[in-house]
């Protein structure tokens, strides 16, 4: 990785390019941080995988300590005797890196600097990476579930495209640079392969698979698994299991008609050694799957997503067949399958029978609910167990709750909240609108309904062949939690890749879900609310990733500061907050790091038409400038008198009496109205002729006042209220009117021919 960014910066934000020189298949945050602060970055590519430090301390230079050599004319007393055959093996090379005591200074550019990085080859290409589903945290901290050895280890696993499936440990803390500039790693090009345990690396190779896996999922084994006594043999075995943590691991592939194995493998290989392992768990599958997550708080739970089925959920440790499991282990031979999450169906011109394919699914609320992601952009969330921040109201409880049918009519599991990504409605996107659906349907009407707008969306991605292609992904990212709470919150990421990539950010699940809740039930509106409950989408980011596809996307949790924690301690972070995560957009050979722009406006202004804050003016009046809304009540009936005859003033003033509008206070041109009469018409008498130089003193007049409503500062309690979902769906309409009206004013177009007389 190239140690110098290539910069690019938009009008919302800066994106930082990498580029790495080779083809990237995934990248991966790892959830703990090294010793010295430095958050962990892992990507597979073409020929293994690299290990990226970034930010934190430093590494210190290496401060050689020459000694005097002797000339060959000085005198020794040394004698040397050689009485062995046998030469002296140098002892093992132990690392000992060693940093500064500050951590690196971030004052000119948010992006933190990359420490270190370590290459462990394969040989062939590392498709996918798994990591622990835990929480985000430091070394110190890193004991999830009783695991210690996670405070000194990173333990990952990767599948290859030659069908194996390791499981590595590699030491939390960064190799030092003498360490890698070792003497013995220049003998051999093979000297650094993974396995050699040069980095203090081990090795497993998970074996069974025939062909390649294209997913994989990791866990930590559930204490309580071992409980199952079947013989003398599996005693021995709780025993065992209980003194060193073992790892789940899960991993799917082609083979047959789809497959899915279980490893159960234990943390104590050693060093330089790769021992091999059988998959102890074959589920064998009616279709492939596309991808696999455990559950971070029920460790035996498997979500696993058949993209144009549904979403099932997987136990690996209880028996379909309990009377007749005669498996002799901790773990039964097959598991069961718990419960099934079915997508709605596809909108088309005929009837269709295909469900819309599912792009990704992830757990959230904690292992409590599932968020979904579908090709033609819709999102939703399936609760499960009750987990909406409003659970106790009669319409968000969980799936089988009394208030909740769970599934509907045509095998549809009903959504909590749902909706779309911006950009991928046809309402909400207009280059979609131009893509007529059929010869002759571009010039009609289509009313604002939601049966149109599924329909028009339908049109506008070309149908569900197309939606198969789709490809895309979520990543839920755990936060630390703060003091006093049990559980931290949650990030959620969405993506649809391509040409022109979707990525949008939820900063707060609980947050959002709340606030889509009392949207649906009418106690709010899309634009009201903080930051953290909306869903704020990425723009430009074509110009980081210079015409390259987008292949993925990663959350990196960004450094607790003395900010964001004196914010988060009464539970209201400020609304113009950044979000809490740092976007990460893998190309095919680049990775693009995206930072919000520090003097854009926030996500909030933008939406809204709010301007920056004057400080420091006392001298503002009130603002005189018309304002668009609210608007003014408007009479039943208006008389205009376009007669050019000349008419006595006080039938004027008694016409123009009964039809004037109530005036707005201070309006725009108040001090240019005449005191004297209520006419709104010009006078019919010549004007007194001003003197030349006050003339333009009296046309500029209202510069003033546009100088001090600019000054004003912004009404944030009117800028809440206003529904501007509801201004935009009326412009948007009359445009189609208005358009609808000009294409039958050029229909009904007659010719006319003059004849010269």
């Amino acid at each position: 990785m190239q140690s110098t960014p290539r910069t690019r910066r938009t009008p919302q934000n800066t994106q930082y390019t990498y580029t790495l020189g080779c083809r990237i298949h995934h990248v991966k945050t790892y959830p703990v941080q090294s010793p010295q602060g430095a958050t962990i970055l892992l990507y597979g590519h073409q020929n293994g995988v690299t290990v990226v430090w970034r930010g934190g301390r430093r590494l210190k230079p290496k401060t050689e300590n020459k000694s005097k050599e002797k000339s060959n004319g000085s005198t020794s007393n040394a004698i040397m005797i050689i009485d062995s055959d046998e030469e002296d093996v140098p002892p093992p090379f132990v690392d000992k890196p060693e940093f500064e005591d500050s951590p690196t200074s971030t004052a000119t550019s948010p992006l933190a600097e990359i420490i270190q990085t370590l290459d462990l080859a394969f040989g062939t290409a590392v498709l996918k990476i798994a990591v622990l589903p835990m929480p985000n945290t430091t070394s110190a901290e890193a004991a999830w579930n009783g695991a210690d050895i996670l405070k000194q280890k990173i333990i990952f696993a990767v599948t290859c495209a030659t069908s194996e499936v390791y499981l590595i440990t590699l030491p939390l803390t960064p190799p030092s640079n003498e360490s890698k500039a070792r003497p013995e790693l220049r003998e051999s090009l093979l000297a650094a392969n993974a396995g050699k345990g040069v980095w203090g690396e081990t090795l497993t190779l998970l074996g069974g698979q025939s062909r390649p896996c294209e997913g994989v999922a990791m866990t930590l084994a559930k204490s309580t698994a071992a409980s199952r006594s079947r013989s003398v043999e599996s005693t021995t075995t709780q025993s065992q299991t209980r003194q060193s943590p073992r790892v789940i691991v899960a991993a799917h592939s082609r083979e047959a008609s789809g497959t899915l194995r279980f490893w159960n493998v234990p943390l104590d290989a050693k060093p330089g050694v790769v021992s091999r392992l059988e998959s102890f768990q074959t589920e064998y599958l009616p279709s492939p799957l596309s991808s696999i997550s455990f559950n971070p708080t029920q460790l035996t739970q498997l979500l696993t997503v058949a993209s144009t089925y549904a979403v099932r959920i997987y136990d690996y440790s209880t028996p379909a067949l309990p009377l007749e499991d005669a498996s002799e282990g901790p773990f039964p031979i097959q598991g069961s399958w718990l419960l099934s999450l079915y997508p709605p169906f596809t909108r088309s011109a005929t009837m269709s029978t295909s469900r819309k394919p599912i792009v990704a699914a992830e757990w959230i609320a904690h292992g409590r609910a599932v968020l979904t992601l579908l090709a033609d952009g819709q999102w939703g969330i399936w609760d499960i167990e009750d987990a909406s921040p409003t659970a106790t109201s009669a319409s968000s409880g969980g799936l089988f709750s009394k208030a909740s049918a769970g599934l509907r009519g045509s095998a549809i599991t009903n959504f909590s909240v749902t909706g779309h990504l911006e950009g991928t409605s046809p309402l909400k996107n207009p280059a979609s609108q131009k893509s007529p659906a059929a010869t002759g349907s571009s010039r009609e009407f289509v009313p604002m309904t939601p049966h149109t707008r599924r329909e028009a969306l339908a049109s506008a991605n070309g149908g569900p062949e197309k939606l198969v292609c789709v490809r895309g992904g979520i990543t839920i990212t755990h936060l630390s939690p703060a003091k006093g709470t049990a559980t931290g919150d949650e990030t959620a990421l969405l993506w649809l890749g391509g040409s022109d990539p979707l990525v949008s950010v939820v900063p707060n699940i609980a947050k959002f879900w709340d606030s889509q809740l009392r949207k649906a039930a009418g106690g709010g509106n899309l634009w009201s609310g903080t930051q953290l409950t909306r869903m704020a989408r990425l723009t430009d980011l074509g110009a980081g990733l210079l015409g390259e596809r987008c292949t993925g996307a990663a959350a990196i949790p960004k450094p607790v500061t003395a900010n964001n924690s004196s914010a988060s301690e009464n539970g209201t972070p400020p609304v113009e907050a950044s979000l809490p995560v740092e976007v990460l957009i893998q190309g095919e050979s680049r990775v693009v790091f995206v930072y919000e722009s520090e003097d854009a406006p926030s996500f909030t202004s933008r939406l809204l038409g709010a301007r920056k804050k004057v400080g420091g003016r006392t001298d503002l009046e009130p603002a005189k400038a018309i304002l668009a809304y609210p608007r003014p009540e408007k009479p039943n009936s208006v008389a205009f008198n376009l007669s050019i005859a000349h008419r006595p003033a006080a039938d004027n003033a008694a016409l123009l009496r009964s039809v004037r509008r109530p005036a707005a206070a201070g309006g725009l041109f108040s001090q240019d109205q005449p005191t004297g009469g209520d006419s709104l018409f010009p006078s019919v008498e010549a004007p007194a002729v001003p003197p030349q130089g006050a003339t333009q003193a009296v046309g500029l007049r209202f510069i003033n006042d546009l100088n001090f409503a600019a000054d004003q500062p912004d009404d944030e309690q009117e800028a809440i209220n206003r529904n501007i979902e509801e201004e935009m769906m009326d412009i948007m309409e009359i445009d189609r009117e208005l358009e609808q009206m000009e294409d039958e004013r050029e229909r009904s177009t007659k010719r006319v021919f003059f004849e010269e007389g």
